[in-house]
This record gives C-alpha cells, sequence and structure tokens, in this order.
C-alpha cells in the first residue's frame, strides 16, 4: 500500500526528494501530536503521512514553510554562536597584542638593565682556582 501512496504523492508533490521531506515533517508533526486529518488504519506516522499528502488534506506548501520555520530556529542559535566565537576570537587577538607589548618592554628593560657582554665575566687564571680550593 505505501507504493501506492507513493505514486499518489508524486502527481502532488513531483520532486521526490521535496516529497520526502514534506512526509518527514508531518510524521514528526503527528508523532507530537498534532491531530491527523484521515483515519490512522492502523498505520504508521510514515504512511499516515504520504496518505494525507495523497489525499491533500495537507497543504504541501505549508508543509514546506512548517519544516523551513524548524529548521530556522537551529539556525538562530547558531548565529549567536557564531557572534560568541567571533567574540572570543577578537578577546584572543587583544590578549596577543598586549603580550607582545609587554615582552617589548620586558626585553627593553632586560637590555638596558644588563651589564655589557665584555665587563660580565673575567678570565680567571688557573692559578687564583688552586689558591680558593
Amino acid at each position: 500500500m505505501a507504493r501506492v501512496t507513493v505514486e499518489d504523492c508524486i502527481e502532488k508533490i513531483p520532486n521526490r526528494f521535496d516529497l520526502v521531506i514534506a512526509a518527514a515533517q508531518r510524521s514528526r508533526e503527528i508523532s507530537n501530536g498534532i491531530p491527523i486529518e484521515i483515519d490512522r488504519d492502523n498505520d504508521k506516522n510514515p504512511v499516515v503521512s504520504l496518505r494525507e499528502i495523497a489525499c491533500e488534506a495537507i497543504d504541501a506548501e505549508s508543509l514546506h514553510e512548517r519544516f523551513i520555520r524548524s529548521m530556522q530556529k537551529n539556525l538562530i542559535n547558531e548565529e549567536k554562536n557564531s557572534e560568541d566565537e567571533l567574540s572570543l576570537e577578537e578577546e584572543f587577538a587583544a590578549y596577543l597584542n598586549e603580550s607582545k607589548t609587554s615582552e617589548v618592554t620586558d626585553s627593553n628593560l632586560f637590555q638596558i638593565n644588563s651589564p655589557s657582554n665584555e665587563d660580565s665575566f673575567e678570565d680567571v687564571s688557573e692559578e687564583l682556582i688552586n689558591k680558593e680550593d
């Protein structure tokens, strides 16, 4: 019976991919408790949704719009997450810029306070080392 139902639905929604999306959306709605427009006849939700589409009890365009609306909720959350990620990236870039400037000033201070390389070490003869022991 499902094959005949699919063939009947192809007349209403010619694209098979759109048909699958519409039937899946209607099946989800039925599972969530939205009332069925035709008799169930002991069929499962996907078959009932296909029969509703074939009988034109449900408008295919409204199913398509409801599907888009259900997906848009997820897109809004993704946009918020991407904005959070951008702000984190900006904070990290600012942190890196601060650390670079602090490194530069620390290295400049180190260079100013350090004595020159020529005066820092003295050559000591072996005799002086032996005397200290």
